[in-house]
């Protein structure tokens, strides 16, 4: 995978394409997919931030006894996510590995798919900072907030 695309040429298909060939196999498994990409500020937006939105099905394999979805599997969701908007805010696939997660569970989802919002809220050239919210497919209505911090390697 080419290091640094020029600008404009990075988008959901190359994403997409970076989900599956960058990520573990187990990763994999989670059957993720990317339903939106910013990579690019509309005209009129003050306060945008890079960043993507990814769906993750609900699946019965994901749930803990009492049928809600994994805490473990909201958490790699999200670190998953974030690695798609820092590909947004760089506009293109860039090696980096994650230094901190801090998740905080709001509610429980079961029975549903998960939406993550990553954004990036600060992209420097060792070091990018961002937030996740997930919500629950079925009523839009969070479930998680998650901050990180990622080291651009």
């Amino acid at each position: 995978m080419q290091q640094q695309p020029q600008a404009g040429e990075f988008g959901i298909a190359e994403a997409t394409r970076a989900l599956r060939e960058v990520f573990a196999p187990w990763v994999m498994d989670l059957n993720l997919s990317i339903e939106r990409f910013d990579s690019a500020p509309p005209g009129d937006a003050a306060d945008w931030q890079p960043g993507a939105i990814l769906r993750l099905p609900f699946s019965e394999r994901l749930c803990r006894n009492g049928g809600t979805v994994s805490g473990q599997a909201l958490m790699a969701f999200a670190d998953t996510a974030m690695v798609i908007a820092n590909l947004a805010a760089n506009r293109g696939y860039r090696a980096m590995t994650t230094v901190d997660q801090t998740t905080h569970f709001m509610r429980a989802v079961s029975a549903s798919d998960v939406l993550a919002d990553a954004r990036v809220v600060r992209l420097g050239r060792t070091m990018s900072f961002g937030r996740v919210t997930l919500l629950s497919a079925t009523d839009n209505k969070p479930v998680a907030m998650v901050s990180s911090a990622f080291a651009m390697l």
